[in-house]
């Protein structure tokens, strides 16, 4: 946001990224939340594991065949379980940071548009304007502030095209990632 934007355009946005940053951090709640089931899960699944196995050698000490047979099949499913249950918990914390680092990119851009600050423009998009300048100002041989005016207008208005743009692909893919 600039400060050409106007105050209720520019309250307008604040709100809406407000609202953006309040349910990213609801889904990131949610997503610890999920992990910490994952993780009493995955514990269960270890502690059943471990019994299976115990009753294996207590069959096999005894010499029974047929209860030795049946624990290596439960002993089998409950490690594929566990592995499972691992791998599960492992893309749910890269999901929880990758999501925890969006959040903080949207809280610092907030408390940026917040305080009226705007990030420096690129590299490239300020040679661009100042290409345009330069050619407004040799069409009509002199620099004048009416072009130069409208030239910072569109400006302008590319980058706050373009920060909408941005905010509004990132709220779909974090959409998309907490499932809704």
């Amino acid at each position: 946001m600039n400060r050409a934007t106007p105050p209720h355009e520019r309250r307008e946005i604040l709100h809406r990224m407000r609202d953006t940053l309040v349910q990213a951090k609801v889904g990131i709640e949610e997503m610890r939340e999920a992990l910490a089931r994952s993780t009493q899960r995955l514990e269960i699944e270890r502690r059943e594991l471990e019994t299976v196995r115990r009753r294996k050698g207590l069959a096999a000490s005894i010499k029974d065949a047929e209860t030795v047979q049946i624990a290596e099949k439960y002993e089998q499913m409950y490690a594929e379980r566990v592995e499972v249950m691992e791998r599960k918990i492992a893309a749910q914390e890269n999901e929880l940071a990758l999501a925890e680092r969006d959040v903080s990119e949207m809280t610092r851009e907030l408390r940026l548009a917040s305080s009226g600050a705007t990030p420096p423009a690129g590299n490239a998009e300020a040679q661009r304007m100042r290409d345009a300048q330069s050619e407004a100002e040799g069409v009509t041989g002199e620099s004048s502030s009416a072009v130069r005016d409208e030239i910072d207008s569109l400006g302008r208005a590319r980058t706050r095209a373009d920060r909408e743009a941005d905010a509004a692909r990132k709220l779909e893919e974090l959409k998309r990632r907490m499932g809704k």
